[in-house]
C-alpha cells in the first residue's frame, strides 16, 4: 500500500505499537514466504502463557522446525499453485464465493476516504488478508496520515476483517497441506479474537 502521510510511530503507547507489530507480522507472513533470516528471527520469539502468547510460541517452534525452501513450497501450494492455491485469502471470496465482488468495491471506497492507495507494483486485489493486516497496522501507526482513532479502526476491522478473516485463519489451521502455516493460522485466529474483544470493551 502507498501512503499519503507519515507519522512518528515512536509517539504511540507501547500497547498500540504491539498491536501494529502483530498486524505487520501477519501481513509479512501472508504476503510472501519468509526467508532464512526472517525464520531465524521468528524462531527467537517468546510468548507468554495467554492464548495469544502460546500462539507466538507455537510460531517460533514451527520456525525452528523448518527451512526457507520448505516454507516457500508450502506457501506456493497454499496460496498460489497452478491455477490457484488451496486457499483463497480474499475477503470477496469468503463473503460471496467470488473474487472482485462488492466487498472489494466497498473496501476501495473506504480506502479512498482514509487516504490509502494500492502501490503501483502490487497486483493483488486489496482485499487480500495480507493487505488488510498491513492497512490495520498503518491505521494504528499513522502511516496514512494521523493515527486513526479506535472508532475508525473498529469500523475498518468490523467491515473488512472480522466478517471473514477468522474463517480464513481457521481454514489455514486445518488444511492438511499446512505445516508452518498452521501456526500462522492459529496466531491470526487468536489475534483477531483478542482484537474483537478489545474493541467491544472500548465501545
Amino acid at each position: 500500500m502507498s501512503v499519503t502521510g507519515e507519522h512518528d510511530p515512536s509517539a504511540l503507547p507501547p500497547e498500540e505499537m504491539q498491536r501494529a507489530q502483530l498486524y505487520a507480522l501477519l501481513a509479512r507472513l501472508l504476503a510472501r514466504p519468509p526467508g532464512g533470516e526472517f525464520l531465524a528471527a521468528l524462531a527467537a520469539l517468546e510468548g507468554d502463557g495467554s492464548p495469544l502468547g502460546q500462539a507466538l510460541t507455537g510460531l517460533a517452534e514451527s520456525a525452528r522446525g523448518t527451512g526457507a525452501a520448505a516454507v516457500e513450497e508450502e506457501f506456493n501450494t497454499l496460496f498460489i499453485g497452478v491455477g490457484g492455491g488451496i486457499l483463497s485469502p480474499y475477503g470477496s471470496y469468503y463473503l460471496t464465493g467470488f473474487l472482485h465482488e462488492k466487498p472489494l468495491a466497498e473496501l476501495r471506497g473506504d480506502m479512498a476516504l482514509l487516504g490509502i492507495a494500492r502501490a503501483d507494483e502490487v497486483k493483488e486485489p486489496e482485499d487480500h488478508i495480507a493487505a488488510l493486516a498491513e492497512m490495520m497496522a498503518g491505521l494504528i501507526t499513522g502511516a496514512f496520515g494521523a493515527p486513526a482513532d479506535l472508532e475508525a479502526q473498529r469500523r475498518f476491522f468490523d467491515r473488512h476483517i472480522a466478517s471473514w478473516a477468522g474463517a480464513f485463519f481457521t481454514d489455514l489451521e486445518s488444511t492438511p497441506s499446512a505445516a508452518f502455516y498452521r501456526a500462522v493460522g492459529t496466531l491470526g485466529r487468536r489475534y483477531l479474537e483478542v482484537e474483537g474483544k478489545a474493541f467491544d470493551m472500548a465501545a
